[in-house]
């Protein structure tokens, strides 16, 4: 497993191996989510790379970038078992030098939802994921579900920049209790964490009246708010039912519904989501 801190050591290491490649970028502090991006990668190409880069540009001012958990010498240690060719660590300096000016801006489908709560949260992602892209070069990239806008909001980028690369989404990883794997479950306190599987059970409600025969739109919405407001540890910044390819808010679902939230435990972000 070779290590990569430069661009320049990625493209001369990328020369070397022929066949095909994933790549799963990731923000590094490592789970059993990213591990089955990894897992999937390695099934399906010659070769896998791994991206760790906390991201600054999707971070909003005040937002939890210094305090983002940064685990190198543990996520190598993680990913050494499962055949990963190459592992791309750069510094800020090395992706945003002094500069840097250029961004990608995905239109519409980054204003709702997270884009509505994160103003240039998705602008930061498209880049440094375009970045990535023109870096590695794969042939695959691999992204989890419970990133659901972001997956949304990359595809839309590869289609409209005809980005030779093929999006690979991965089911959402969950804790036995259901509560979705993320780096950021880290910081919850003990009570926190038991209070946080509230989105799993809003969500499994909805899902249920889904299954009934439910098609009423904000009635579902109306479902995940009466699960969430019995945890009062809970406060709720969205719950939406919206089509999973534009991201707008369903009155009548037809055969697809997208249901997701964002709930903060304590001062922890929570996000999570079904596709129906």
């Amino acid at each position: 497993m070779h290590l990569a801190k430069t661009i320049s050591e990625v493209r001369a290491l990328r020369k070397q191996f022929g066949g095909s490649w994933g790549l799963v970028p990731t923000m590094g502090a490592l789970h059993e989510g990213h591990l089955s991006l990894v897992q999937r990668a390695r099934a399906e190409n010659d070769h896998v790379a791994v991206s760790i880069f906390v991201n600054p540009t999707q971070f909003a001012p005040g937002g939890d970038f210094d305090k983002y958990p940064r685990t190198l010498e543990r996520d190598l240690q993680r990913l050494e078992p499962h055949g990963v060719d190459l592992v791309f660590a750069p510094a800020n300096e090395e992706m945003y030098p002094p500069d840097f000016q250029t961004y990608v801006n995905v239109e519409e489908i980054t204003k709702p939802l997270e884009g509505a709560k994160r103003p240039g949260h998705f602008r930061g992602v498209a880049t440094v994921v375009t970045k990535l892209f023109h870096i590695v070069q794969p042939d695959r990239a691999y992204f989890g579900q419970k990133d659901a806008q972001q997956v949304a909001v990359i595809q839309q980028m590869v289609r409209d920049l005809n980005i030779p690369v093929e999006i690979v989404v991965g089911e959402t990883v969950r804790e036995a209790d259901g509560l979705a794997m993320s780096s950021r479950n880290a910081y919850l306190s003990p009570d926190e964490r038991r209070a946080a599987t509230i989105l799993y059970r809003a969500l499994c409600a909805a899902r249920d009246a889904f299954q009934r025969g439910e098609r009423d739109g904000e009635t579902l919405r109306v479902v995940m708010r009466q699960v969430l407001t019995q945890e009062p540890r809970a406060v709720v910044e969205y719950v939406s039912a919206a089509d999973p390819l534009t991201l707008q808010e369903l009155d009548v679902v037809q055969d697809h519904v997208l249901v997701s939230m964002a709930v903060r435990i304590g001062t922890t972000r929570l996000i999570d989501n079904f596709l129906l």
